[in-house]
């Protein structure tokens, strides 16, 4: 088969050109422009938008787009120039339901005209550039209408008189203002801004200064806040009701500047009312209202955090300088923990917890609690306080409540070491002497301890328990091994205390009776019998006993006392009258010590099972002491206690802080040691620097001291100066 040719098809011209009427196009804008007049008119009922959209298809396709688009232009602003003359002729209240019956009607005829044009506005305003129809008619009422200045001004002045008769409590046409604030967002953002917002913000700038002015004057601080907080309230809501969302940042931010900013230094310290006031007062609700309200302006919380803190320190420096409160150690710390619980309270419940105010908090705490050179002994008084006697009967979780308020006020202190060696010679005291409420209660807080600052710092406390529990078991060992030889004689209990755990104590001579030092011998050669290398030496001073006395008339009872007291006790067994001298040289008890003995013996009501003469309070050298076998009690156990104050005397103190001093140089010289074992070399200000940030949980070091224990490690060789530089020092390995 050969193959077919194939057929080359060529388009020709159209031969015979439409002839268009040269009146075409006039003629059927006069119906398109009849169409728009009864649209406005209200009569479309009867027109055909088939028809009329095809005549406005054809003038656009026979390229009469531009005289339909001008004769849209030229109709619409006839119109509308009717129309803005008849909401200008529209009186008083009419005028915004005219203006808004007629914003709605322009609307509606918009929406036909767009329909009836929607071919042009696909393709002829586009190609041309020019603005749609929807868009245009929005711009003609704009400018023909709104912007006519007989309307506009007016238009202004009732929107804003119907805000200020609102504010003012009259009830106004949330509906018809939503409406006619609507009209100017969608006119534009510009619109509505410049036509309204503006000088809504600005009349409402004006209302709330005048406003503030009048309510400074004539309410009290808390009050002043509430009608500001209904002020606010009730814009937020105006802005909901019939306002641009966008508005409710800027009036807000109106009300704030002129209600609170302008005025906050004056709220804050007003008298009898300000922050203060509230804060003394427990005015919870008003300073959750003046917080809200202060946090929304520029430094509103600055300024009540720093006034908070200035009355925080404040009350702490005079609760420190107080001498009632200072006499009473437990009272004064019971006190410092209220004190915190109300800020934390505070804090908590009106300052959302807010983070920099706990802090501000915790900084006050610091400063004032460290003012006082007591803080840390006057802690450990109340901590000994709660567990001897203040935590009996207590449930667990309230224990350990308080031990969590201990810590909190422990971290507090920059001298934790002052704190550890009073807690220490407290902690003795209560195992010693049994006094303790609960062997769990004291762990946990020793858990708490070395959970806050290591291992090194508790370890001697943790070795106290661990001397207490084996001196249990050397007991039962003992009295396994001697129960037949004591037999009717006194019965011992001893601690034996590791020395380096416990506080060191100054060895104290007394002459024990003969009847204990058999039983105390038998117990020295039992240890020592069991233990190798170990070396006794009795602690007097620490001891108690249980001693059965008989009184006048056969009267029995068990006193309780301390080891001093036995001494003296039972020197009236062959005496019933003795002198302070003979005593003294008797029993060789220091003095100190004896006078307190004697007076708890012989100047205690309830307790006095000696009689004094002369009779006085304090002890003198020239007093004489009797046997008192008149003594009653409507108890059979009578515990004589010691008479002693809770607090060190200033000598004491003085001397706690010489240990204290003491202790810490190894401390010093160990951190110096070990930066400039990983430095090399390091100047004195960085080595003063980098020990202070080493020591800080412990204690804050002397920057002096810090520079004598250079000076001793440079004289042991542990360091050298450079000889180039006298400030830089190098490690000599």
């Amino acid at each position: 088969m050969s193959a077919q040719k194939k057929k080359a098809f060529q388009i020709e011209e159209f031969k015979h050109r439409v002839v268009v009427d040269p009146k075409y196009a006039e003629k059927t804008w006069k119906i398109l422009e009849h169409a728009i007049h009864e649209i406005y008119n209200h009569n479309a009922s009867g027109l055909s938008f088939e028809e009329l959209y095809r005549n406005a298809y054809n003038m656009v396709l026979h390229k009469f787009g531009e005289k339909l688009y001008s004769g849209l232009v030229t109709t619409m602003t006839s119109h509308l120039k009717e129309i803005s003359n008849s909401i200008e002729a529209a009186q008083g209240g009419l005028f915004l339901d005219e203006l808004n019956r007629k914003w709605a009607e322009h609307n509606k005829a918009l929406q036909m005209i767009r329909d009836i044009l929607m071919y042009m506005d696909r393709t002829f305003i586009p190609n041309t550039h020019k603005t749609p129809v929807h868009e245009l008619g929005l711009n003609l009422w704009r400018d023909v209408v709104i912007h006519f200045h007989a309307i506009q001004s007016r238009l202004q002045a009732i929107l804003l008189e119907n805000v200020r008769r609102e504010r003012s409590g009259e009830v106004i046409d949330r509906g018809l203002m939503r409406s006619i604030t609507k009209m100017l967002m969608d006119l534009g953002p510009s619109v509505y801004q410049d036509d309204f917002e503006k000088h809504f913000l600005e009349v409402s700038a004006d209302f709330y200064r005048l406003e503030s002015q009048e309510f400074i004057e004539s309410c009290d601080c808390g009050e002043y806040l509430k009608k500001a907080e209904r002020r606010l309230n009730e814009e937020i809501e105006r802005v909901s009701h019939y306002l641009d969302t966008r508005s409710e940042v800027k009036i807000t931010n109106v009300v704030e500047t002129e209600m609170i900013e302008s005025h906050m230094h004056r709220l804050v310290q007003m008298e009898n009312s300000g922050l203060i006031n509230m804060i003394v007062d427990e005015k919870f609700e008003d300073l959750g209202r003046m917080y809200c309200l202060f946090r929304q302006v520029s430094n509103g919380l600055v300024l009540i955090r720093d006034v908070m803190t200035s009355f925080i320190r404040d009350t702490g420096k005079q609760l420190l300088t107080d001498p009632e409160r200072l006499k009473d150690p437990v009272d004064f710390v019971q006190h410092l923990l209220d004190l915190k619980d109300k800020y934390d309270k505070i804090i908590t419940s009106a300052f959302r917890n807010d983070k920099t105010f706990q802090n501000a908090l915790n900084s006050s705490f610091e400063y004032f609690i460290n003012l006082n050179s007591r803080s840390p002994e006057f802690i450990s008084l109340f901590v000994d306080d709660k567990l001897r006697k203040g935590l009996r009967g207590v449930t667990e979780e309230d224990v350990e409540l308080v031990l969590d308020k201990v810590m909190m006020l422990f971290r507090y202190l920059q001298e934790k070491d002052v704190f550890e060696k009073y807690y220490k010679q407290h902690l003795a005291k209560r195992l010693l002497s049994g006094k303790s409420v609960s062997d769990d209660a004291e762990r946990s807080l020793i858990v708490k301890l070395k959970t806050e600052c290591g291992y090194q710092f508790t370890s001697k406390l943790e070795g106290m328990f661990t001397d207490m529990k084996t001196s249990q078991d050397t007991m039962q060992g003992f009295h396994a091994s001697h129960g037949s030889d004591i037999g009717d004689g006194p019965m011992l209990s001893v601690q034996v205390l590791t020395t380096g755990s416990w506080p060191t104590q100054p060895i104290t001579t007394c002459n024990l009776p003969a009847e204990i030092l058999g039983i105390c011998e038998k117990f020295r050669n039992y240890y020592l019998g069991t233990h190798t290398g170990r070396r006794l030496s009795w602690q007097t001073n620490m001891g108690t006993a249980d001693l059965k006395a008989t009184f006048g008339k056969g009267q029995k009872h068990e006193l309780n006392v301390s080891t001093y007291q036995m001494c003296v006790l039972m020197l009236f067994n062959d005496a019933d009258r003795l002198s302070y001298k003979e005593i003294e040289q008797v029993t060789e008890i220091p003095t100190s010590d004896l006078k307190r003995c004697l007076q708890s013996l012989a100047c205690v009501k309830g307790k006095n099972v000696l009689r004094k003469e002369p009779m006085s309070k304090d002890i003198a050298d020239t007093d004489t002491f009797l046997f008192n076998d008149k003594y009653t009690s409507k108890f059979f156990k009578v515990k004589i206690g010691t008479v002693a104050a809770q607090r060190e005397s200033e000598p004491e103190n003085q001397e706690t802080r010489q240990r204290v001093e003491e202790d810490r140089k190894p401390q010093i010289e160990a951190a110096i040691v070990r930066i400039m074992k990983a430095r090399r070399v390091l100047d004195h200000n960085n080595i003063v620097a980098e020990v202070t940030k080493q020591l800080q949980s412990r204690f804050l070091p002397n920057p002096v001291v810090i520079k004598k224990r250079i000076e001793s490690l440079i004289e042991r060789e542990f360091l050298e100066r450079d000889k180039g530089d006298r400030k830089l020092y190098r490690y000599l390995a």
